[in-house]
């Protein structure tokens, strides 16, 4: 029986790409604008070499040390601070070389018209250098910030380099979409609810028509599936998502075009900790390490709907339900505290609150007072009254 050949050197080919022709497929304006801005990296190292000058990129810095909060706006801005990347340098060379290796896996998914997985792309592009024992990745935990690099190098979302993550989260509401072609009524989704992908750009998914008057974000599927099975979302015309904990990019961006293209308000509801207000924040203002997306990902006008250390009382919730703030919480806190975005009168309060009474509530802790509480009784509350203690900002 012949044996298998294999080979562990050279850039290997992209599986079922190999056969597809750029030229056998008419890019859209986003994707021959997101070539453009690779082929432009490309050819500015191209010509550092012709010149016999040392090949390099400039980065900006993701950090908190490189971030600021626009007030007037109400978003995270990344900074002006940068980092080189050149390849005549001993650390440096073989960062410099993952980028434009991950550059040309993007480069070929754009012009096939195919997408893939940002877990794909890493086994994509390892493979051995020739003639060396050197691996161009030794883990996924190496590709991924590098996508991201290339992402803020070139001012492209990870989506638009036609890179996806897993899909998390669901939807389900008085809204009809298209999805990459198929026409989808969100009023029948069942009990789990439409999936909502990590690529939600114009083109791939829009709007055909919606009833909704609001957006209710929940940060647990498990409250997300009390309300769908009380259907909430009829009742109180509203689209409800949740985000498995933290929102993905996915449904961060889809909660931006919800509210900046169909006008729609966006509400949230999270637990009562630190890492709850966390999440509001993220889905508000934007997140540190995205700081360079805000612009299209976060909603500044986002309104805070999750349980408060205040509600305990106004809404007689028993304080068996309480959960201790652990020392990890009480050092979360700490830090929350002094970021720009919570720095108001409110939010300092609460966070003070939470802090001095050591207790945090789930979500759940809602159902201690009959199993469609929030359905029924808390959320509406809140809703209707829109009042000066019921909102922290």
């Amino acid at each position: 029986m012949a044996k298998k050949k294999t080979t562990t050197t050279g850039t290997p080919s992209i599986p079922g790409l190999a056969d597809a022709p750029p030229e056998g497929r008419a890019l859209d304006a986003r994707d021959r604008k997101t070539l453009q801005k690779i082929e432009m990296l490309a050819m500015e190292a191209l010509a550092a070499v012709r010149l016999g000058k040392n090949p390099s990129l400039s980065i900006p810095v993701r950090a908190l040390s490189n971030v600021s909060f626009d007030a007037e706006a109400g978003l995270i801005r990344l900074g002006d601070a940068r980092q080189g990347r050149s390849f005549f340098h001993l650390k440096q060379a073989k960062l410099f070389m993952q980028t434009f290796l991950i550059a040309e896996h993007c480069k070929k998914f754009i012009e096939a018209g195919a997408t893939t997985s940002i877990r794909d792309i890493y086994y994509a592009a390892k493979h051995s250098v020739a003639g060396t024992k050197e691996n161009t990745f030794e883990d996924q935990s190496e590709s991924d910030p590098i996508i991201e690099d290339l992402e803020v190098s070139i001012d492209a979302l990870r989506e638009e380099l036609h890179l996806r993550a897993e899909n998390r989260g669901s939807m389900v509401g008085p809204m009809t979409i298209r999805d990459t072609g198929d026409t989808i009524d969100l009023r029948r989704m069942g009990s789990g609810g439409w999936s909502i992908p990590s690529i939600v750009e114009p083109g791939r998914l829009d709007f055909v028509n919606t009833e909704a008057e609001f957006v209710l974000f929940i940060e647990k599927s498990a409250v997300w599936a009390r309300l769908n099975e009380d259907r909430y979302w009829q009742t109180a015309k509203c689209m409800l998502l949740h985000g498995s904990g933290m929102a993905a990019r996915g449904t961060r961006r889809l909660l931006r075009r919800m509210h900046e293209e169909l006008k729609l308000p966006v509400y949230v509801v999270t637990d009562n900790d630190p890492w709850g207000f966390y999440i509001y924040s993220v889905i508000k203002q934007g997140s540190i390490n995205l700081a360079y997306e805000s612009m299209r990902m976060a909603v500044p006008k986002a309104r805070f709907l999750g349980v408060m250390s205040s509600d305990i009382e106004r809404f007689a919730i028993p304080k068996i339900t309480a959960m201790a703030v652990t020392d990890e919480d009480s050092s979360r806190i700490d830090q929350i505290m002094r970021y720009e975005w919570f720095q108001s009168k409110r939010w300092q309060e609460e966070l003070a609150l939470m802090k001095k009474t050591g207790k945090k509530y789930e979500i759940e802790a809602l159902s201690s007072k009959g199993i469609r509480y929030i359905t029924q009784e808390y959320i509406p509350q809140k809703l209707r009254g829109r009042r000066g203690d019921a909102w922290l900002d």
